[in-house]
Formats: structure tokens, sequence, C-alpha cells
């Protein structure tokens, strides 16, 4: 099977890029699964867990928004506003981190002229972290990393 080229950039910088077999994301119209031979594609990405899987070992990402595209000769790229390899998550900072979002949006709410979107989007970004620091966390005690 021919391999995925695959890059995921924030705009500070190339956080991921290698030659995989599959890239799974979630998009705004459900999780995808992309293969080698995939058809062009323009997607919207949603904060969520990025899984790799290259010769049977799988490897775990976060991103938050932004897009996704699938290009000819199997090339997929990933423009995200964060993302991080689940080895750099810190599962402590990033459950007070949550904890800050969910304060700061119950605080908002009686407030005029906020941003909720804004607000929406960092917990969900924090609560997607979340989840793959988790899953990493398990996959540790269990041997699977």
């Amino acid at each position: 099977m021919k391999k995925l080229k695959l890059k995921l950039v924030t705009p500070e910088k190339i956080v991921y890029e290698a030659q995989v077999d599959q890239v799974t994301a979630m998009t705004e119209a459900g999780e995808i699964t992309i293969l080698s031979g995939h058809i062009p594609l323009v997607a919207t990405l949603r904060s969520g867990e990025l899984r790799t899987k290259t010769d049977g070992h799988e490897e775990l990402l976060v991103a938050s928004t932004g897009f996704i595209e699938v290009r000819p000769g199997n090339e997929v790229v990933f423009l995200a506003d964060t993302a991080e390899r689940a080895e750099e998550l810190d599962l402590k900072s990033i459950e007070e981190a949550r904890e800050r979002a969910a304060r700061t949006l119950e605080e908002a709410r009686n407030k005029e002229d906020v941003d909720f979107g804004a607000l929406t989007a960092g917990l969900e970004r924090e609560l997607a972290r979340h989840r793959v620091a988790l899953k990493r966390k398990k996959y540790k005690d269990v041997g699977k990393v």
C-alpha cells in the first residue's frame, strides 16, 4: 500500500510530518479516515484527536479548529490553529486550563459583548487535549505506547 505524505501545520510551526498508512480526524461532518488514493478533499477540522497508523503502530495527536486538504499524489495537509503530539501533553496543566476555560465561560454568561464563540472554542480545545492526554496515559498503563 502506498503511504500518505502527512503534514500537520500551525501558524507557528510544522508539528508533525511523516509517511503514514492512514489518518483519522474529526471534521464538521463527522469523523473521517483518509487512506492512500483518497479523492481530493477540503474539509473543516474540529477540535479533537488525530490518529495516524503506520505499519500497525498508532500515534496520537490533538488539533484545534482548522482545515484538512487531501491533495492528489497522496498528500494530506492539516492546517490547524493549534496542534500537539500526545507525548507533549501534560495532564495536570491541561486539567487546570480546562477548569479555567469552563470558569471563564460560566462567568461570561452574565456579561454583554462577550465572544462566546471564542470562549467555547477554547473550552473545546482543552477538552480535546484532555481526552488525548487521558487516552495516551491509558495506552502507557497497558503498554501500548
